[in-house]
Order: structure tokens, then sequence, then C-alpha cells
């Protein structure tokens, strides 16, 4: 695992991302009031979130990649004011993790790796039986990160809280204050 400095003039944003039904969220939603607590005030948001916020109601690729684009720009509006940001978000496009990392000086990219077999198995989202079209994973290629700032792996053989503990040690072992 690579250090992270992070700079005190604004605000992280840790972009949590992997497949509908990875545990995203439910780890996000566990890990905000310890990165709340080290790093600072704090935003929590979904992708889902923000769709129902802007009205984002269409799910193909051209508007998946669309929203993620504009979701970056506004974390890094917030990330700007010196407020850190916990977005967990499908968000499989290179294009939309490149301008991050350009764009957002404290960025760390947390991939919540899980085997779309085993989220369907699992019964963890309903879009999975509901749907068959415009789902990443399914009709629409996934870009798994290349580089990820820390994988954790949801095989759901441990629970969530296990997979917080995890993430939690990953974050205090790469983050290194300036």
């Amino acid at each position: 695992m690579k250090k992270i400095k992070i700079t005190s003039n604004k605000g992280i944003l840790f972009w949590i991302t992997g497949l509908s039904g990875s545990g995203k969220t439910t780890i996000a939603k566990l890990v905000k009031k310890k990165i709340s607590l080290r790093y600072g005030p704090t935003l929590l948001f979904s992708g889902d979130d923000l769709r129902k916020i802007f009205h984002l109601n269409k799910f193909d690729k051209k508007s998946r990649l669309s929203n993620g684009l504009k979701f970056s720009k506004f974390c890094k509006f917030i990330t700007d004011q010196k407020i850190n940001v916990i977005f967990a978000v499908v968000g499989m496009f290179h294009k939309v993790r490149n301008q991050n990392r350009k764009d957002i000086k404290n960025y760390i990219e947390i991939y919540i790796r899980s085997n779309i077999d085993d989220i369907i198995s699992q019964k963890k989202k309903k879009i999975y039986k509901k749907f068959k079209k415009n789902i990443v994973g399914l009709d629409i290629l996934a870009q798994l990160p290349r580089k990820p700032d820390i994988i954790i792996k949801n095989d759901f053989t441990k629970s969530v809280k296990i997979l917080n503990q995890e993430l939690e040690k990953s974050l205090k072992k790469i983050i290194i204050k300036k």
C-alpha cells in the first residue's frame, strides 16, 4: 500500500466503488464516524442519493458516465471547502476515477471487490432480478479499478463490521497528514 499525503487546506474524498450490492453504502455508513473523528467534518452520499436529488433517471452507459463526471465535480466542490466526502458509487469508469485523481487533491479510492455471481446468489440487490438491461456487470462492462488505494474483498463470508474494521485499519496505514 502506498502512503497518501493529505493536505490540510482541502477535504478528503473517500471514493468507495464496487458493483451494485457489494456493500459500498453499508460500509460507508459504518466508517463515517471514524473518518469524522479523525479527519473532521464529513458528508456521506451514495450514487442513489445524488440520482434522487438531481433527478437523474437514465441508466444507460452514456448517462452513467455523464453522471459520474458530474458527481466527481460535485465532490471536488465540497472537498475544496475543507469538508470530507465519503461517496459510495458504482462508478465503474476509468475516465471518472482518472478525473478524480487529476482534479481532487486529497483523493482516496476504495474498491469493494465482489463477484457478481455471489451478489446475485446472496440476493443483495433486486436490480439483478428486476432488470436485465443497463446493469453494470451484466450488459454494461464494468471498468474495474486498476490501482485503487485500498481493496476490501467482500465474498459475503465476513460481517460488514469486520469489513469496516479492515477499511479503518487500511486508512490508518496509508494516510499521512502534512
